[in-house]
């Protein structure tokens, strides 16, 4: 079964940065990754392709519209098994709060820490070939 990742952010050059961060797993085929600009956006992509299997949320906090806080409990709703990581610019103490009592697995902040996020995938990757 592929694996997907969705990264939800307004600021359409992200889509860019991660594409080049995860080209080699990308070119593997060992996850594949999605782009949502929008709250409302991602929420119609929660549904995954035939034959694939959401297994990550990577979600900006501030984001016009729907604010990330906001769309945490709608998609810990829809999918209370894949795990949601808030992305922020402002790593205060309130938000890390607000984002972890939603129900978020982790709080990440811009500029991101991708050897810190490979880490974060891998994990995720080895816990569901446990589970299979």
């Amino acid at each position: 079964m592929n694996v997907l990742i969705l990264v939800v952010d307004d600021e359409t050059d992200i889509a860019d940065l991660f594409r080049q961060q995860f080209r080699r797993e990308l070119r593997s085929g060992r996850f594949a990754m999605d782009f949502a600009t929008s709250g409302a956006e991602a929420l119609e992509r929660l549904d995954a392709p035939e034959g694939t299997s959401l297994i990550l949320m990577l979600s900006d906090i501030n984001m016009p519209g729907m604010t990330g806080l906001e769309l945490l409990p709608r998609v810990k709703a829809a999918c209370p098994d894949v795990p949601v990581i808030m992305i922020t610019a402002y790593g205060d103490a309130e938000t890390r709060r607000l984002a972890l009592e939603g129900g978020a697995a982790g709080l990440l902040t811009k500029p991101i820490d991708f050897a810190l996020l490979r880490e974060t995938i891998d994990q995720r990757l080895a816990d569901i070939d446990r589970a299979a």
